[in-house]
Formats: structure tokens, C-alpha cells, sequence
């Protein structure tokens, strides 16, 4: 029998914001080749060069609507650096706790209206699970989904007490915090965390106490934990553990293999006087890179971007440091399927030469590393998971769900850990220099470097992790971590493609979604529609 090849073009596969398009190349049902498109140019390199230092505190947080405390997170962090700053443990305590609650709004949210809904697709319709999928995580009707959109929105609630709103607030500075919350603020801040747990973390999500949940210290505890009784087997996560597995989402999506994480949430009492230097031992949450095999301490300068098969003017591959702002060349064309040239808007990124995933599947795993300090996260359970069954669409997704109840017990224990009496801001000297601030935002490995010279910007440049996920192809011809977690995966049904769908919003890329499915030998579109 003759092969079949087909070209699907699935443009965008997010459901958020911004444009991303994938084209992949099928052979008898099966990605054979896969190339992910960002189509929109955003700029904010060039935004940012020749103003004042302190303009990343304000125009960067509006990179992204769902992220952008992440952001500021990163030009106060970089500004610390470059100006050599002192941070009260106040100060650290409360940029602490606006990573956190961002990022623990985000798993309800991404897991219910961008993840799950794919779920209670027609394809597992013949799964015992499936009626049961559809009756909790169909878009908008299911009843897990309203509830747990719902609940989603208390713990940005908390951000907005002491960041003045949420998202795009500034109170992140070189220096510290622009707020000095009382001891009703705190109180209020208590009640509403308290609210999302009796709600929605633990009836709903967990079955059982946050407590009891993070005693599960490998994959055998996990099953043991979901049949342990009743409640924890009909939680949601029960739910999405049981038909997960039933419908096969360990089988694809596995990836580049190699997995990268800055770390996040500095020690209050430990990043005092910020140095590019003392951060890594500084973390709770640990950064590192993981080749598959080994752990390798994070070094930022082992980062480079590749601009190859971007459509800007080529230049070699450098560190943010030393790339000059990006030169967008005129000439892109969506339609391009010459995927030897240039074919996005994204860079590039390989740490130590390679592609790495980022998101919080890196985190977990560095999470699981035996040389963690004693203040940092020690939890083997991706570890072992990791040895077990590998990376997939659902190791994934179930990484980036487990966070939950740990972000819930760090944010309650950082808000009874603020000296109402003490500092929160000390005022920086301004000077020249280079910085580099980093965290984890919500999709992972989030960076901003910056070089000052006579006293205003030379150079700013922003790594987000949906760049390291979605980037084209390196200087090699190397796919990026979501090319190379769609090769590979069979696709049921080329009009309804919910495969390629499932592997790139387990990435949860912050981009949006129409569907393109063209025949690729004969150019016919056989579906074209929005996700």
C-alpha cells in the first residue's frame, strides 16, 4: 500500500493571546516532520533601547496579560543586579508571594479552559471514562470547569492587595516593594487563600488535605493515593490521573528530553545584597538543566539565541549580552513551507548547545534533584515518575497540577512570615552596568538581561518560555521542544486534529487558535476552524 502524506497546518494551537501556527507532515496517519510558526512581531527590544533603566518595571509587565507579574518580577531582579541593591526580607517575602499566587491562578485556569476541554473530545468517546470527562471539563457547561474558573480568580485577588491591581501592576522596584501592607491586608490575604482551598483545592481538585497530598513521594504512592478511597478516586485529579492514563496520554508528546528551570522564590534571608552569583543557592524552588540523565547547576551564560531560521537579519548565535537588538526582515510569508529558511518570528534558544524544554515539568524534575539544599523544594516524586514512564502529554500536565497544593502552603507561610514594622523598600544608587534577572512564571524559564550605559538602556533582551518551547529550528537544523514533541504522535482524524492540539497546550504556549488541515500532496484544505 502506498503512502499517505498529508500537511496539517494548525494555526494558532493556543487559546490565549498572540499567533502561533504549527505545520505538520504526516505519513500514514503518523508526524513525520513538525515546524511551529510565531506569527506576530511584538518588538520590545527595540521599545526598550536608549530609555531609562527603570522602563522595564513598566513596559515589560505588558509582554503578556497572563504573566506579566512574572515580568516585573525580572526587571526589578535585573535592576537589583546591575545597581547592586539591598532587599529587605520583607521585600523578597512579598515579590515572592505575587509570583506565587500568579502562578497558582494559572493551574485552575490553563488545566479547565485551555487543557482539559480537549478531553471531552469526540475521539475517546469509546473510553468507559469519557462521560464522565465530559460531564466535569466541557467548555463552559462542564461543572468542574465553572467551578474551577471560578476559583481561579482568588488568588490574584491577594496579588492586587499589595500590588495595587492585577495584571500589569509596578510595585516590584529595584530595591524592594512600592507597598506597606497592614495587618488587615494580611489578614484579608489569609481569608481569600483560605477560600480558594475550602472551595475548590481541596473538595474539588484534591479529594483529601493538602497535608495528606504532598506525602506522595513516587508514582506507586500516586496510584495507591487515587484508589485510597472514594473521594481522592472521584477528585478531579483522580479523574484526570484515571482517564489520562486510559486515554492513552502517556503514549505521546514526549519532546526533546532535556528540561531547564531558572528557579524561582528567593529565600527571604538569603538574596539580601542580589548578585548574579548567589542566586542559584538563594532559591526555594531550584534552578538547574537536565540532560536525561544528569543535573548540571544553571550557569546564564551558558544561553544562547539563534536567529537562523527567524525572520530577522542573520547574525551568529550569541548571549543575550552580546546580540544586538533584532533587524526584522520584510519578507516573511506564513505560507512558507520551506522550512530550511526562515520560517517565524521567535528566536531560537539552546542552553549548553541544546533545545530544552521549560515549564513546570523542568521544575518538578529539578525539584527531584538528591543535591538540593535544605531550604530548597526536596520532592522525588518526578524523579521517579521521570524513570518510570518518561516525559509526555500527561507527565506534563499532572506537573504542572501538582504545584498547586505546595504554592498554597508557601503563600500562607510567606504571609505570616511579613515584619509589619519592618523595611520594605531601600533606595538603590542608579549606575552603568549589566543585569540579569530570572524566575519561573507560570509556563516556565523566564529571564531579562539588561545593559546600562550612560545611564539609559544599550540593551535589553527577554527570553520567555513559550520562546524556548516554540522556537524553530537552531543553526543545526535542531528542532525546538514542541516541533519535537509532535514527531511522532498518530493523528486519529486529519479534519480534527486533537492531538497536535493536546502536545503543544501541554506546553501551554501564550498564543491563540485556528485550525488549518490541508491535504499535502494535493494543497486541498480538508478543515478549517477555530479551536
Amino acid at each position: 500500500m502506498a503512502a499517505t502524506f498529508k500537511e496539517l497546518n494548525i494555526s494558532p494551537v493556543g487559546r490565549v493571546e498572540g499567533d502561533l501556527d504549527v505545520k505538520v507532515y504526516m505519513e500514514n496517519g503518523v508526524v513525520t516532520r513538525a515546524h511551529t510558526q510565531a506569527a506576530m512581531f511584538r518588538g520590545f527590544e527595540q521599545i526598550m533601547a536608549g530609555k531609562d533603566p527603570q522602563s522595564g518595571l513598566i513596559v515589560t509587565p505588558r509582554i503578556c496579560g497572563i504573566c506579566g507579574g512574572s515580568h516585573l518580577y525580572c526587571a526589578s531582579s535585573a535592576l537589583d543586579t546591575a545597581w547592586k541593591t539591598n532587599l529587605s526580607p520583607n521585600a523578597l517575602l512579598l515579590r515572592a508571594i505575587g509570583q506565587a499566587t500568579e502562578t497558582i491562578q494559572s493551574i485552575p485556569r490553563w488545566f479547565y479552559a485551555i487543557f482539559a476541554t480537549d478531553m471531552a473530545n469526540k475521539k475517546f468517546a469509546n473510553k468507559p471514562l469519557y462521560e464522565e470527562v465530559v460531564k466535569r471539563f466541557a467548555a463552559y457547561v462542564g461543572t468542574s470547569f465553572q467551578r474551577g474558573v471560578t476559583a481561579s480568580g482568588r488568588p490574584v485577588e491577594v496579588y492586587a492587595i499589595f500590588g495595587g491591581q492585577w495584571p500589569h501592576s509596578s510595585y516590584m522596584v529595584p530595591g524592594g516593594v512600592m507597598c506597606a501592607p497592614t495587618l488587615k491586608d494580611v489578614t484579608r490575604a489569609h481569608a481569600i487563600m483560605n477560600h480558594f482551598k475550602n472551595d475548590w483545592l481541596e473538595p474539588i481538585w484534591l479529594g483529601c488535605s493538602i497535608e495528606r497530598y504532598l506525602r506522595i513521594k513516587s508514582w506507586d504512592d500516586m496510584m495507591a493515593w487515587v484508589e485510597e478511597n472514594e473521594s481522592q478516586r472521584n477528585s478531579d485529579l483522580g479523574l484526570f490521573i484515571r482517564a489520562g492514563l486510559e486515554f492513552g496520554l502517556d503514549k505521546f508528546g514526549q519532546g526533546v528530553g532535556k528540561f531547564l528551570a531558572y528557579g524561582t522564590y528567593l529565600h527571604k534571608d538569603r538574596y539580601n545584597t542580589p548578585t548574579i552569583e548567589g542566586r542559584n543557592q538563594a532559591l526555594i524552588s531550584a534552578s538547574g538543566f537536565f540532560d536525561g540523565t544528569n543535573y548540571h547547576a544553571f550557569n546564564h551564560l551558558e544561553v544562547m539565541e539563534h536567529v537562523k531560521h527567524s525572520w530577522y537579519k542573520d547574525v551568529n548565535a550569541a548571549h543575550p549580552w552580546k546580540e544586538p537588538l533584532p533587524t526584522p526582515l520584510p519578507s516573511q510569508n506564513l505560507n512558507n513551507s520551506n522550512f530550511n529558511e526562515k520560517y517565524s518570528w521567535a528566536k531560537a534558544p539552546r542552553y549548553m548547545g541544546y533545545a530544552a524544554e521549560a515549564g513546570p515539568l523542568s521544575r518538578v524534575i529539578m525539584n527531584a534533584n538528591p543535591a538540593n539544599l535544605d531550604h530548597q523544594i526536596q520532592d522525588p516524586l518526578f524523579g521517579d515518575i521521570m524513570a518510570k514512564m518518561g516525559p509526555s502529554v500527561f507527565t506534563r500536565t499532572l506537573a504542572r497540577v501538582h504545584e498547586a497544593p505546595r504554592l498554597y502552603e508557601f503563600i500562607n507561610t510567606w504571609l505570616s512570615q511579613i515584619n509589619l514594622d519592618g523595611e520594605f523598600y531601600i533606595k538603590p544608587k542608579e549606575q552603568d552596568g549589566e543585569g540579569f534577572g530570572a524566575t519561573e512564571a507560570a509556563r516556565g524559564a523566564l529571564a531579562h538581561w539588561i545593559q546600562i550605559e550612560n545611564g539609559v538602556i544599550k540593551n535589553y533582551q527577554v527570553i520567555a518560555p513559550t520562546t524556548w518551547n516554540v522556537g524553530p529550528n537552531d543553526e543545526g537544523g535542531n528542532s525546538g521542544p514542541i516541533e519535537a514533541a509532535l514527531e511522532g504522535t498518530e493523528i486519529e482524524d486529519p479534519h480534527d486534529p486533537v492531538e497536535v492540539g493536546m502536545v503543544a497546550r501541554s506546553f501551554d504556549s501564550c498564543l491563540v487558535c485556528t485550525v488549518h488541515a490541508h491535504d499535502g500532496k494535493t494543497g486541498e484544505q480538508l478543515a478549517k476552524f477555530k479551536l
